[in-house]
């Protein structure tokens, strides 16, 4: 990938979302306590429970 010569304002845009990017990865989660298991149904906009999925 070439670089190109960037505006001022967009190096430090990038600058920025590099460290957002470094510290949302150092944060460290907590672990649900009595969450369901598996992965978050949310995230595939549905929910199941004992074979039955419904959408929302």
């Amino acid at each position: 990938m070439e670089k190109r010569d960037l505006p001022p304002a967009a190096v430090r845009a990038l600058a920025e979302a590099e460290l957002r990017r470094a510290a949302a990865l150092s944060v460290e989660r907590q672990k649900e306590i009595n969450g369901r298991k598996g992965p978050e149904p949310t995230r595939y906009g549905d929910w199941e429970s004992k074979g039955i999925a419904s959408d929302f």
